[in-house]
């Protein structure tokens, strides 16, 4: 039998309950965190633009927008996963050898179950179906290393998402992964070197790309069986050989997926919290910095830290700062946090952060890069231009799987993300709809989240 026909057997078996208590809670938290980051960037020039083009094209009026407006199921998984990823503050599932952000998934579900007219559990049972294809390929079948990116593994994940959300047949849902698998492989470009608007739209574009090719799944087209194993195909091509026993998989993937703290690349997260905590135990502000040296895992450093994907001390737009350690790291001392606001143009642009910015050293260091990713460990030291050092190692932050986010944690980030663009009474009807989701339709969520505001308040 076909890899793709196994999976599509793992997607149509696939119950709401199979999920365990901890899974739905986790599913849960992780909607409600995407949702704020959703609501957080209805501002972004970026997202405007992608509006003013849906606006322009049309589509007829099957699934919400976030902010107001209808159009096609495809249109919709195109805006709503961007504004869910324009941030960069999802979710994210780290293994050995990829780092993917599973939430990045869910603007092409809710597309997916909004035309079905399905209710929450069946969106938590597709949203941790897609979670499970994405995270287990990050696991056996990583990608970067041979120069493309995680969006490749997304392709598979999204069409056994959204097929689910929409009740396909295992032939429609085998032909809609193969199509999607076929037809989707993204290069690593996106995120080495100077960085684009691009590193927040790969994934929006497969969503958008691989919802049209379910839809044509659904109607019957087909597509190469083999993708997975055949003649050319991803092992072939991409990967090289791997074994997932789809009949044995489960849909837990999700509890082992963590939330960010900061509004910072993944692997930033533990030395950000232990920069603000020097920083405020011992009463450290940006003028008193001489130079601060961090030592770090290997996966950091070469992503964000100025290793083998780029440059990290040149940084012009809020993609370059978002995965610029030393420019996290500035910005935390100078501002003691680290959010949407430390990417606004005029603060990247500022003299204070670009100069301490250039004297924050990274470095690689074996023992760390061992321990990664069941840690993400680094150590810090600042250097005062008075004199002396102070410095601490951190093992993990407030948000990873040894520290998870509980529901509390995630509303109080929903409230201080969504601020914005959702009034406090629109906050509680949200957070009261994604805490029951079991139990409404996804036109009440939709309904809702057409309510809030774009633009700046």
């Amino acid at each position: 039998m076909p890899i793709a026909d196994e999976l599509a057997r793992f997607v149509v078996r696939a119950s709401y309950h199979d999920l365990s208590a901890a899974a739905r809670e986790a599913l849960k938290v992780r909607v409600l965190d995407a949702l704020g980051c959703a609501l957080g960037a209805l501002d972004a020039e970026l997202l405007t633009a992608v509006l003013a083009q849906i606006a322009e094209f049309g589509g007829a009026s099957h699934c919400t927008l976030i902010g107001g407006g209808r159009t096609a199921p495809d249109r919709a998984a195109l805006y709503n996963s961007a504004l869910i990823r324009y941030l960069d503050f999802n979710d994210s599932y780290l293994a050995p050898g990829e780092t993917c952000h599973p939430s990045d998934n869910l603007g092409a579900v809710l597309a997916g179950a909004e035309y079905a007219g399905r209710r929450g559990r069946e969106l938590l049972t597709a949203l941790a179906v897609a979670y499970q294809v994405q995270c287990r390929l990050s696991d056996v079948a990583p990608v970067r290393a041979r120069g493309f990116d995680h969006v490749t593994h997304g392709a598979y994940s999204i069409a056994a998402g959204i097929s689910k959300a929409l009740g396909l047949e295992a032939p429609a849902v085998a032909n809609a992964l193969a199509m999607c698998g076929a037809a989707f492989n993204a290069l690593r470009v996106t995120r080495t070197g100077g960085l684009s608007h691009w590193k927040g739209l790969a994934f929006p574009n497969a969503a958008f790309a691989c919802t049209h090719a379910t839809f044509l799944a659904k109607r019957g087209l087909t597509a190469p069986a083999e993708v997975f194993e055949g003649n050319k195909g991803f092992m072939d091509a991409i990967a090289g050989p791997f074994t997932i026993n789809w009949a044995n998989e489960d849909l837990e993937r999700v509890t082992q997926t963590i939330v960010k703290r900061f509004n910072a690349e993944v692997h930033a997260q533990s030395a950000i919290e232990g920069v603000l905590e020097l920083k405020e135990a011992h009463g450290i502000r940006g003028p008193d910095v001489d130079r601060v040296d961090i030592d770090i895992f290997d996966v950091a450093y070469h992503i964000i830290g100025g290793g083998e994907e780029g440059d990290k001390r040149r940084v012009r737009t809020k993609e370059e700062a978002d995965h610029s350690l030393p420019y996290m790291i500035a910005v935390a001392l100078l501002d003691g946090e680290v959010t949407p606001a430390q990417y606004r143009p005029e603060r990247i642009r500022s003299n204070d952060v670009q100069s301490l910015l250039q004297r924050v050293t990274v470095r690689p260091r074996p023992e760390y890069s061992r321990q990664f990713p069941q840690r993400m460990p680094c150590a810090i030291r600042i250097h005062r231009r008075a004199g002396g050092t102070v410095g601490v190692e951190k093992l993990d932050y407030a948000g990873f799987h040894t520290r998870p986010l509980a529901w509390t944690g995630a509303v109080e980030k929903f409230h201080r993300v969504a601020a914005q663009h959702a009034d406090p009474d629109l906050r509680r009807a949200l957070i009261h709809a994604i805490a029951h989701l079991d139990d409404i339709s996804i036109a009440e969520l939709m309904r809702l989240l057409a309510t809030a505001r774009r633009g700046t308040p």
